[in-house]
């Protein structure tokens, strides 16, 4: 059974070594880059699967809330938090290949969150079937979308 706090989907505990798993869809790459840094949690190991390049008006990490820990020289970037950016393209097409290959390495050592960020919204229904069937659904627990 999953614990929930209120309705936010951020909000629900790991369960069963399952990572919580966010799509993020929006129009540009900051705006959801902005909507992620708003739910983050820094309490989580967190990996961020990043569609696409910046496209130059992102703040990304600069615009996590002040409660995540900060980087320090010993570190490379935040601790707990990981990102990988990967080529523009749909995740359940011509860019399978690239999100099993992403994610198999990402499940070696599984974060607590995962927030997929995807550049077009076409497929979403076709990306959700992809995460929930095996070998993902005994890794990953889809939560809510989030709306950037």
């Amino acid at each position: 059974m999953t614990q929930k706090r209120g309705d936010d989907p951020q909000a629900v505990m790991p369960h069963n070594n399952r990572t919580l798993t966010t799509l993020v869809t929006g129009p540009s790459a900051a705006a959801r880059e902005a909507a992620i840094a708003a739910v983050i949690r820094p309490e989580y190991r967190t990996t961020l699967i990043l569609e696409g390049m910046a496209d130059g008006n992102t703040n990304f990490p600069a615009s996590l809330p002040a409660s995540f820990p900060p980087a320090s020289p010993a570190s490379a970037g935040y601790p707990g938090l990981q990102s990988v950016r990967i080529a523009p393209s749909c995740p359940c097409c011509i860019g399978n290949l690239t999100m099993r290959v992403t994610l198999n390495r990402i499940l070696r050592h599984p974060p607590e969150q995962l927030f997929i960020s995807l550049a077009s919204v076409s497929h979403l229904e076709q990306i959700k079937h992809f995460l929930t069937t095996v070998p993902y659904d005994a890794y990953l627990n889809l939560t809510k979308d989030l709306q950037a």
